[in-house]
C-alpha cells in the first residue's frame, strides 16, 4: 500500500477536490497524510486521512511568528520593515522568503512519512513540488481553476483589484533585495532555478509544474480556459502535461471546508454544512433535516433556490472578507465590503421568492458564512432556510432550479455537474472571468461587482441587490439556461472524476519520480493530453 502526501492551504476552495480523492485512497487501504492548517482539519480527518499542522511542521518559518491566511506574511512586514507596503507588495516581496523558510520543513516530514507521492496546490503551495523533487518522490498538481489559460486572467483579475499591475509586481520583487537573495540561497542549494517572482514573467505561469508528473484540473476539456501560445510553448518545452478530470465530487454527508475564520477559533474551524455558528457543535442532523427539505420540495413541484457567496468575501481576509473592499489605483480601499456585496445578493433573493410562510412560494436555502449576525438588518423571509453552511454538493444534486454563486470555480463546477442554471455575483479573481463565462456559456447571468465611488457605497447596493433579484428571477424562470447547465454536466461526467485523478496519483507512485511523466493512466479520458497537442 502507498503513503500520499497532500500539501494544501487554508482556501476551502483549494483543498476541497482533493478530499474525496484521499477519501477513495483511503478506501482501498493506502495511508493519506495532509499538511494543512488546524481551521481544515475536521474535514480532512473525516476521509480517513491523518491530519498535520503546517505551523509545527515549518518551524523556521513559524516559530515566533504569527499564523497568517499566506504563511506569516504580517510578522514578516514587520521583519522586513515593509508595515507601509499593500497586501500584494508584501506577497511578493516575501513568498520566496517565505518558500525558504517552509522547504527545510517540508522535506524533513516527506522524509519521515516515507511518502511515495506528493497531491499539491499549484497556485499556493508550488513548493511542495519542489520538496518532492529534492527527496525524489513524485508529484502531482492539483489545478482548482478552470486549466493553466486561467490564471493569467485570474492573476490580472486578482492584481487589478488590489490596484496593481504585472509589470510593477514583477518589478517590486526583482527590486527586492532579500527576495533575490533567498531565490539564490534555493537555487544554490537545492541545484534548481527558482523563479525570483512566481507566476509573473511571462503572466500567469506556474512555473513550478515542470517539477510534476502531470497537474490534473478541476473541469472538462472544452470548459477550460484558452491557453496564450506563448505559454503553450513554454509548457510543451518543458515537457508539462495537463490532464481534464472534470469535477471532483464527494459521496453524501462527506465534510468538507466551509467558512472559517483565518485566525483560530473554536466551533469555527470547517465544515461539511453540518456545522453550527460560533462555537455551537457539530449537528449532522441539520443537513439531514435540510436536504429532506429539499427534496420535499421537489416532490411538491416548487422550486428550490440556493445562495452562496463563498468563504473568502464571508470570512476575515483583510482585503477580500467580510469587511475588506477592493483597492484602487490610488492604493486606498473602495467599492462595498463583503459584507455589503453578500447581504444586496442575500436580499436580492430574498425580494424576488420571499414567501408569506415556509410553504409558500420556492425554497429557498442560504449558506452565510461564519461571522457573528451575517443578515444584519436584512430579513429573512419564512421560506428561506439560513445557515452558517450547507452540504452544497448534497443540495445541488438533491435539486436546485437556480445557484446565485460567487462563482468560485469549485461552486461553479459544481453547478454545471448537477446541471444547475447560475447568477454569478463575484468578489474577485477567477470568480470575474467565470462570471462571464457563465453568460457565454449560455448557463446563467453574471451581475458584476459594483465599484462606486466613496460616498456611493448604499446606492450601489441598491442597485446590485435590484440587479441580482432580477438576474435570479430571469434564469429560474427560462429553460434555456438549464438546458444548457445540463449539457455542461454530461461534458463533465466524462471526465472521469475521483477515479481517474486517484489513478493519475497512484500511477505516479508506482513508476517513481524518474519516468512518471511518461504513463497515462488506461482509463478513457477526454482531457487535455500535454498542453499544444503533446
Amino acid at each position: 500500500m502507498g503513503v500520499f502526501a497532500f500539501v494544501f492551504p487554508m482556501a476551502s476552495g483549494h483543498l476541497n477536490p482533493s478530499l474525496p480523492i484521499a477519501r477513495f485512497l483511503v478506501a482501498q487501504g493506502h495511508e493519506v497524510h495532509y499538511l494543512c492548517r488546524e481551521q481544515l482539519r475536521a474535514g480532512i480527518e473525516d476521509t480517513g486521512a491523518v491530519f498535520h499542522s503546517d505551523i509545527g511542521v515549518q518551524p523556521e518559518l513559524y516559530e515566533g511568528r504569527r499564523p497568517d491566511f499566506i504563511g506569516a506574511t504580517a510578522s514578516l512586514k514587520k521583519e522586513y520593515g515593509l508595515e507601509g507596503d499593500s497586501t500584494i507588495d508584501a506577497i511578493v516581496k516575501l513568498r520566496m522568503v517565505q518558500r525558504e523558510m517552509m522547504l527545510p520543513g517540508t522535506i524533513r516530514w516527506l522524509k519521515r512519512l516515507g511518502a511515495h507521492a506528493v497531491l499539491y496546490c499549484p497556485l499556493l503551495n508550488s513548493d511542495a513540488a519542489l520538496a518532492a523533487f529534492v527527496v525524489g518522490i513524485p508529484s502531482v498538481a492539483l489545478l482548482t481553476i478552470a486549466g493553466p489559460g486561467a490564471c493569467a486572467p485570474s492573476t490580472a483579475e486578482f492584481l487589478s483589484k488590489c490596484g496593481a499591475t504585472a509589470e510593477g509586481a514583477l518589478r517590486t520583487g526583482l527590486d527586492f533585495q532579500p527576495n533575490m537573495e533567498a531565490v539564490s540561497r534555493m537555487s544554490a542549494r537545492y541545484g534548481v532555478d527558482v523563479p525570483a517572482v512566481e507566476g509573473l514573467s511571462p503572466l500567469g505561469k506556474m512555473d513550478f509544474a515542470k517539477f510534476s508528473q502531470v497537474t490534473l484540473v478541476t473541469t472538462c476539456e472544452d470548459l477550460q480556459d484558452p491557453l496564450s501560445p506563448e505559454l503553450a510553448e513554454i509548457y510543451q518545452r518543458e515537457g508539462v502535461r495537463f490532464e481534464a478530470v472534470g469535477a471532483l465530487l464527494d459521496q453524501e454527508g462527506a465534510k468538507r471546508a466551509a467558512g472559517h475564520r483565518y485566525t483560530e477559533q473554536p466551533g469555527v474551524h470547517e465544515g461539511n454544512g453540518h456545522e453550527g455558528a460560533m462555537g455551537q457543535p457539530d449537528n449532522q442532523t441539520d443537513a439531514a433535516e435540510l436536504l429532506a427539505r429539499v427534496r420535499m420540495a421537489r416532490h411538491e413541484g416548487r422550486q428550490v433556490v440556493l445562495a452562496s457567496m463563498g468563504t473568502v468575501v464571508t470570512g476575515d481576509h483583510e482585503e477580500f472578507g467580510w469587511n475588506g473592499r477592493t483597492v484602487g489605483a490610488d492604493g486606498k480601499p473602495r467599492g462595498l465590503t463583503g459584507r455589503e456585496l453578500s447581504q444586496a445578493a442575500w436580499a436580492g433573493i430574498f425580494d424576488v421568492f420571499g414567501g408569506d410562510s415556509a410553504e409558500d412560494g420556492p425554497l429557498i436555502v442560504v449558506s452565510l458564512g461564519p461571522q457573528e449576525d451575517p443578515l444584519g438588518a436584512v430579513e429573512a423571509p419564512p421560506n428561506a432556510v439560513c445557515l452558517p453552511s450547507v452540504p452544497q454538493v448534497d443540495v445541488l444534486r438533491a435539486g436546485v432550479d437556480m445557484f446565485l454563486t460567487h462563482g468560485g470555480q469549485n461552486s461553479f463546477t459544481e453547478a454545471l455537474s448537477a446541471g444547475v442554471p447560475l447568477v454569478v455575483c463575484p468578489g474577485f479573481g477567477d470568480q470575474a472571468v467565470n462570471a462571464r463565462k457563465a453568460e457565454a456559456l449560455g448557463v446563467g447571468l453574471q451581475v458584476p461587482r459594483p465599484d462606486p465611488d466613496g460616498g456611493e457605497e448604499a446606492t450601489a447596493a441598491a442597485e446590485f441587490r435590484a440587479s441580482a433579484g432580477a438576474a435570479a428571477r430571469r434564469v429560474a424562470a427560462e429553460p434555456a439556461f438549464r438546458a444548457k447547465a445540463q449539457a455542461c454536466a454530461g461534458r463533465l461526467a466524462q471526465a472521469g472524476g475521483v477515479p481517474r485523478a486517484a489513478e493519475w496519483l497512484l500511477r505516479a507512485a508506482a513508476t517513481g519520480a524518474a519516468d512518471a511523466k511518461a504513463v497515462a493512466p488506461t482509463t478513457a479520458a477526454t482531457g487535455v493530453a500535454a498542453v499544444a497537442g503533446a
